[in-house]
């Protein structure tokens, strides 16, 4: 019954934020902070991420290609696949969950505890409208980082590939280009667009409806990561039975 609760307040607040809308200007404000704070601040780790998972998947897939009847380009191959369909939208996204989730949780809810949100309210403010659905709008360019992450992610493979010696540069190029279905690119973005909106929406729900003190906050942001990478491997499965099945 308590996770029922949550569900329907879940759905409640997401009804909250878009009705009573915030002035433009204000809205327009926010939406380029949260830009700067969510997007912009997690393309380091991001890019880091991205590099060395590639690299990774190149070396371990070179590694177990024992037979040499198979050939090398599909260490390229391989690589490729992973990274564009599971590794960047996914992993990136389960990390972004911990960097991003506990971010919007821990601001959403010290200003519960400040009462920052109260005086919102006193106002006459939406404060659901003026808290969470700029980040909403903001993770809409998440995809933008995913592309990175994937881009980057097939150049460590490149990098891990040829410069380990597991495989020659012309041979990776062909197994890049080997058997591409553009729809698993959209496949990916299409989930990455859905994660975006699990991103923003379920830490601000712990952030907003926590209460307590500051002890609270830290243990707000820790449930709210969990609940974001449990609700992102799931709908990760769904979404691929969905797609790809």
């Amino acid at each position: 019954m308590f996770y029922l609760d949550d569900i329907g307040r879940y759905f409640l607040m997401l009804k909250g934020v878009f009705s009573r809308m915030t002035k433009g200007s204000v809205l327009r404000n926010l939406i380029f902070k949260e830009i700067d704070d969510l997007i912009i601040g997690s393309l380091g780790i991001t890019v880091f991420l991205a590099f060395f998972i590639g690299a990774v998947v190149a070396i371990q897939t070179a590694l177990n290609l024992t037979n040499p009847l198979i050939p090398k380009k599909l260490i390229a191959f391989a690589s490729r696949q992973s990274v564009i369909l599971e590794f960047a939208p996914t992993f990136i996204s389960v990390i972004m969950a911990g960097k991003v989730g506990s971010f919007i949780t821990s601001s959403i809810g010290t200003m519960r505890v400040t009462e920052q949100i109260d005086a919102l309210e006193v106002m006459g403010i939406n404060s659901l409208n003026y808290l969470v659905f700029p980040k909403i709008i903001a993770m809409l360019t998440y995809p933008f980082v995913i592309a990175i992450a994937m881009f980057i992610g097939i150049v460590g493979a490149y990098v891990a590939g040829v410069y380990g010696g597991f495989i020659s540069s012309t041979d990776f190029l062909i197994g890049l280009r080997e058997e591409f279905m553009p729809f698993h690119l959209t496949y990916a973005f299409i989930k990455t667009f859905f994660f975006a909106f699990l991103l923003a929406t379920i830490p601000s729900f712990h952030g907003y409806y926590m209460k307590g003190g500051a002890l609270e906050v830290g243990k707000a942001s820790t449930t709210a990561f969990v609940w974001t990478t449990v609700v992102i491997i799931i709908s990760n499965y769904l979404i691929t039975q969905l797609l790809l099945s």
